[in-house]
């Protein structure tokens, strides 16, 4: 077996910017300090940054004694610091300007879904200063996308030194002739080279791209990039009981404002794995949802529990078992008829709504749903769908060639074509039926790559949607085959399986035991097709509540126009979203100095500790970060 190749990357100049020692020349130039002053001071393998680097000391305890080495050095140097000089002012400085570069995440979620293993060194301190989030948030970011994130707090050992390079080589379990380094200093890549790494310079982004694609044999630049995605296995999932013997299962990612994500059929959380770390990187808080009789939710067998009144009444039920007042909407397909029924009979619930591929139509109580459908041939798959058994036994036979017809992308060019059927419904859309999300009105349409679409038009007399389709379909560029195989074990297992014997009729079934701890098809994701009369009546007698489009440019993608809030939340400050409205960094913790919060101000080793050394009194010998103690009573339920 081939050993698995593994890209390093360098935090500072590489995966973030800026490099810290532009910010220092900024800073410098601002005060008017000779160039170099101060990365003379904090590059001294003395000084306090480095100690901090090292993990001797926390940032808080880091910033006085930094503070008192550059005013040494200034006096040494007859450089005039301005009154009130602080290296504060400058860590705060570097803080605030931190970006993440897209282009590197992007490039690493390539390289993992091509198998290759990624790691980021940082040379970093503790951070206690309690003036928000952003350090967590970044460590957040770098642990969602690679598989190792070294600080050289944590560990002891700073870039460029190589211990730090065996390290990250022997966690990875990969050779140094099976690693690349990505370094934005000299001492760096000499360092990788020492070990037995390739190393690369980056002065030039897309150049050092080119050469992470000579070194992997992975297009990063010229070749299809991805998104990061969700791992089943790493990510968090959770389980929320509804009622006796039914419960929903969700995974969650991020924290801040919630979004809940509702897929449709015959899908999965897993169809949202793209969308859940960009969200979560967004500063957001995620739930996707397997919705009912998929997945790892529960599948009841009373067809009534498919109803939009039910389902939505179990995301309510889902919302106040999570502690969630109000949350932001997104559905696709069968998702969307819920988000959009949420809208309109839960809006006190609902934050906003984004629903792709099912558009909001107003009731119309003078046409009933099931005559509707039969005058629209393009609908004639839903007919087909209401006998339980019957199309489940369909899908079941061959979950593999059911997902490759159900799942293909709009690039899949279309190479033949028959004729269009065209019907009145190309220019109509009835509130309580929607087309299969993947499937349109072409009759048997070839794509790219000889992938078939199935026409929906006609199914009942054909004998099956699938009917005149090949045996063998090729899969889909847009389907990769870890998610086919995610799909198929989801729902052989958990979600369609569906076994049956004949009876009289082609349309009786015999359902399998439920000791098997195999759940058919019928119920589950077909049952939501089976409830379009209650699902009709029940809108009927609700009042038509008003869903508000925003006129914001950002309103064309459900989106708010404020720059953090990406995904239709509420425009006034993130902290008073769901959260106590006073400065984030206070909740929870006090802002005033430590020897004022009930602390003895002596020396600390002094304060209930033995005065000899740490390491002689069973303590840990790390640095002690500052937490600070609350001094209200109210403000730690804010969190």
């Amino acid at each position: 077996m081939a050993t698995k190749k593994a890209v390093l990357f360098n935090l500072w100049g590489v995966v973030v910017s800026p490099r810290p020692a532009e910010v220092f020349l900024k800073f410098e130039e601002t005060l008017k300090l000779p160039s170099g002053f101060l990365k003379k001071v904090v590059t001294d393998k003395h000084s306090a940054m480095e100690r901090a680097e090292r993990g001797k000391l926390t940032l808080s305890q880091m910033i006085p004694e930094l503070d008192a080495e550059c005013m040494s050095a200034a006096s040494d140097q007859k450089v005039s610091l301005p009154a009130g000089f602080s290296v504060k002012s400058l860590l705060e400085e570097l803080r605030d300007s931190t970006t993440v570069n897209k282009h590197i995440l992007q490039t690493v979620a390539t390289l993992r879904r091509q198998g290759l293993l990624t790691g980021v060194l940082a040379n970093q301190w503790v951070d206690d200063s309690g003036s928000g989030d952003s350090s967590g948030r970044l460590l957040s970011l770098l642990g969602g996308h690679f598989d190792v994130v070294l600080q050289s707090c944590r560990t002891g050992l700073r870039v460029p030194e190589t211990d730090l390079f065996t390290l990250a080589l022997t966690q990875l379990g990969v050779p140094p002739k099976q690693a690349l380094w990505l370094g934005d200093d000299e001492e760096g890549v000499g360092a990788a080279e020492a070990v037995g790494m390739t190393a690369v310079l980056v002065k030039d982004l897309p150049e050092a791209l080119k050469q992470v694609e000579t070194f992997t044999g992975v297009q990063v630049v010229t070749g299809e990039s991805y998104p990061a995605s969700c791992n089943p296995e790493e990510v968090s999932h959770g389980y929320i009981t509804i009622k006796p013997r039914v419960k929903l299962h969700y995974v969650e990612m991020g924290t801040g404002p919630p979004v809940m994500l509702c897929h449709g059929f015959p899908e999965s959380w897993y169809s949202w794995r793209y969308q859940i770390p960009a969200l979560a990187d967004a500063g957001f808080r995620v739930l996707s949802l397997d919705m009912k009789g998929y997945g790892e939710s529960t599948a009841p067998p009373d067809i009534e529990e498919y109803s939009q009144e039910q389902i939505c009444q179990d995301l309510v039920t889902f919302m106040d078992k999570m502690g969630i007042p109000q949350v932001t909407l997104v559905g696709h397909d069968w998702g969307g008829v819920v988000v959009w029924n949420m809208a309109r009979c839960h809006p006190e619930r609902v934050r906003a709504v984004a629903s792709l591929n099912t558009p909001l139509f107003p009731v119309d109580p003078s046409k009933d749903p099931m005559d509707f459908l039969k005058t629209v041939p393009i609908f004639d798959y839903q007919l087909y769908f209401q006998d339980p058994g019957v199309a489940e036994t369909e899908m079941e036979k061959d979950l593999a060639r059911t997902f490759k017809i159900f799942f293909h992308g709009s690039g899949d060019k279309v190479t033949h074509t028959h004729r269009r059927v065209h019907t009145h419904a190309d220019t109509h859309t009835h509130t309580h039926t929607h087309t299969l999300s993947l499937v349109n009105d072409l009759c048997c349409v070839v794509l790219q790559d000889n992938v078939p679409e199935i026409n929906t038009a006609g199914v009942c007399a054909r004998g099956g949607l699938f009917v005149g389709l090949p045996d063998e379909i090729p899969r889909s560029s847009i389907l990769s085959e870890t998610a086919l195989q995610f799909y198929i074990t989801q729902f052989k297992d958990k979600g369609f399986r569906y076994t049956h014997t004949q009876t009289h009729t082609h349309t009786q079934w015999q359902q399998q035991e439920e000791s098997d701890r195999v759940l058919c098809f019928s119920r589950g994701p077909l049952n939501w097709y089976r409830n379009v009369v209650s699902n009709w009546k029940w809108l009927c007698s609700r009042p038509r509540a008003k869903v508000g489009v925003c006129s914001r440019p950002r309103a064309k993608v459900g989106l708010c126009s404020r720059p953090r809030a990406k995904v239709g939340v509420c425009s006034r400050p993130r902290a008073k979203v769901g959260l106590c409205s006073r400065p984030r960094a206070k909740v929870g913790l006090c802002s005033r100095p430590r020897a004022k919060v009930g602390l003895c101000s002596r020396p600390r080793a002094k304060v209930g500790v033995c005065s000899r050394p740490r390491a002689k009194v069973g303590l840990c010998s790390r640095p002690r970060a500052k937490v600070g103690v609350c001094v209200g009573v109210c403000v730690c339920v804010c969190v």
